[in-house]
């Protein structure tokens, strides 16, 4: 049965009415039936370019719901938050079945990527490695219980594992604020993350 994944309110200083905000306008389209199987693009997204392996070579391409970090919603989600005047300009790669997209915002890039594993136990492995070897990571609470483990390290960047995808929202090179309420920039990670994952299906 296919269930649409709304998750809650960031810690400390909450964006919970930004974030609701968010999941109200975000166009999500009709997500894959299951998230990380092969299929068509997105109905509603714009498909990025096919994307080239760091040795050259193309490989099998992103599922749709990798995809959908480069998407139009995801694109759309990040005009609105930021208010920005038109989409920002985008680039993409695609290798060890590490799928990333920057944005190249006014005040800095802004990188989302998704790794793609073999099954969930891997995803959770992958996962459990990243939040290690991050400097300053803290468990983002409350997301283990929905099913949705995740961290956030101070400079910026949130992570989730969501059954066999890591989802990585990377802020840090932009501002410790942004946008026309000064929402930080952890704090947009986040309903950058938590928007991609509102439209991910299982």
């Amino acid at each position: 049965m296919r269930s649409r994944i709304c998750a809650g309110a960031p810690p400390g200083n909450a964006v919970a009415l930004a974030l609701i905000s968010v999941f109200l306008l975000a166009g999500c389209g009709t997500p894959p039936a299951d998230s990380g199987a092969s299929g068509g693009a997105n109905s509603q997204s714009t498909s990025p370019s096919p994307a080239v392996a760091a040795s050259g070579t193309t490989e099998a391409a992103p599922s749709p719901s990798a995809s959908m970090v480069c998407g139009e919603e995801t694109r759309s989600n990040i005009v609105r938050i930021l208010a920005l005047p038109s989409p920002p300009h985008t680039t993409d790669a695609w290798a060890d079945k590490l799928y990333a997209c920057t944005y190249a915002l006014p005040a800095g890039s802004l990188v989302l990527s998704v790794k793609e594993l073999a099954d969930p136990a891997a995803a959770h492995v992958y996962f459990d490695g990243l939040q290690r070897g991050a400097a300053s990571a803290r468990p983002i609470e409350g997301m283990a219980n929905l099913g949705l483990p995740a961290f956030e390290t101070t400079g910026g960047s949130v992570v989730f594992v969501k059954d066999n995808f890591v989802l990585t929202v990377d802020a840090t090179a932009l501002p410790p604020t942004l946008g026309p309420h000064s929402v930080s920039r952890n704090a947009f990670a986040y309903e950058v993350a938590t928007a991609v994952l509102a439209c991910w299906s299982e």
